[in-house]
């Protein structure tokens, strides 16, 4: 087997990385060749940083109910009304690749961005702002609308936030990274676990 030191230099540094951040941020570009690509891919698993992106936060949360939420499903009736890249995030803590989302340069003047899932109002058209990170951020959202929970997945403690409605994964939260905005917080979801419309559902009931 040969040893190809610059590779090892690579993945040397990700992993230092992946210890002491805690923004999200996915390379746009690699400057492996094709097969020290090969030798990086395969040691993602054990790069928490890495494999957080598009892994699953819990292999077997798809498999219970959730816990103290209005709306309550088992797996099989969730996956009758999601397609499967929503149930794979939604119900399985999935995450999208960064930059691909529908709604990560969607800036609207007006309306509201709803669960997936349920539907329940999550955040105003107001609350979003461009953050750069590749995901739609927020820095507030709907009072009562979003569920923290500590998330101690692939060896780093993050900030996990669920629709408060049905318990669906919507992203993590990050605090105090320097945002000019009314909270220094950055809601990070994915656009597969919302829905967006103009009308404000959450005003209605005001």
């Amino acid at each position: 087997m040969r040893y190809y030191p610059q590779a090892a230099n690579f993945l040397r540094i990700l992993r230092t990385l992946s210890t002491f951040t805690q923004r999200p941020c996915i390379p746009q570009h690699s400057l492996l060749s094709t097969r020290n690509s090969i030798l990086l891919k395969s040691s993602m698993p054990t790069i928490p940083f890495l494999s957080s992106f598009f892994g699953s936060s819990s292999s077997s949360s798809s498999n219970k109910m959730p816990e103290n939420y209005p709306v309550q499903k088992s797996a099989d009736e969730w996956r009758a009304v999601l397609s499967p890249q929503q149930f794979r995030i939604l119900r399985e803590k999935g995450t999208e690749p960064a930059g691909t989302g529908k709604f990560d340069k969607h800036y609207p003047s007006a309306g509201v961005y709803t669960c997936a899932g349920c539907h329940a109002p999550l955040y105003k058209a107001s609350h979003k702002f461009n953050s750069g990170c590749g995901w739609p951020a927020y820095f507030d959202s709907i009072p009562g609308a979003v569920t923290r929970h500590e998330d101690r997945a692939f060896g780093m403690t993050r900030t996990e936030i669920v629709c408060s409605n049905c318990g669906g994964h919507l992203g993590h939260v990050f605090k105090g990274e320097g945002f000019n905005t009314p909270t220094d917080e950055r809601h990070c979801v994915n656009s597969v676990s919302l829905t967006f419309s103009e009308e404000d559902p959450a005003a209605k009931k005001e």
